[in-house]
């Protein structure tokens, strides 16, 4: 594989800093969502009664908590991704589509920092998933 032949150092120092930055409010986005999910119906609602909830509350509550457990889900993932992409920056390879070995433009680096497929490769896949 070539050595990102097509990004100067200053393009990947700016795209390392990128990732960064979105690393970093993914990081405080989980730690306000674990912070969500941590809290139970009873102390969300500021209650200290030992009486019931009423169904459809209890009902409205699980399912926040879900959409909480979703988008950690969903975070998590991207954060993986945007690791790997670092490592890609690290090994010299951050750029170059996985599939094809051609450079990635830089249009598309800039909209997905964390980008490991051109984007006609990236359509291949998706159209053959359907």
């Amino acid at each position: 594989m070539s050595q990102n032949s097509h990004l100067s150092k200053e393009k990947l120092e700016y795209f390392k800093q990128l990732i960064l930055e979105k690393r970093a409010e993914l990081l405080q986005e989980l730690g306000y969502l674990e912070d969500g999910m941590s809290v139970t119906p009873k102390e969300a609602s500021g209650e200290n009664t030992s009486y019931t909830y009423h169904m459809a509350d209890l009902g409205t509550d699980y399912m926040e908590r879900e959409k909480a457990f979703f988008f950690a889900r969903r975070e998590g993932r991207l954060l993986y991704h945007l690791d790997q992409a670092l490592e890609r920056i690290e090994k010299g390879t951050y750029g170059i589509c996985r599939e094809c070995g051609q450079p990635i433009s830089e249009a598309r680096l800039e909209a997905v920092p964390h980008a490991s497929m051109c984007i006609e490769c990236k359509s291949n896949e998706e159209k053959n998933r359907r």
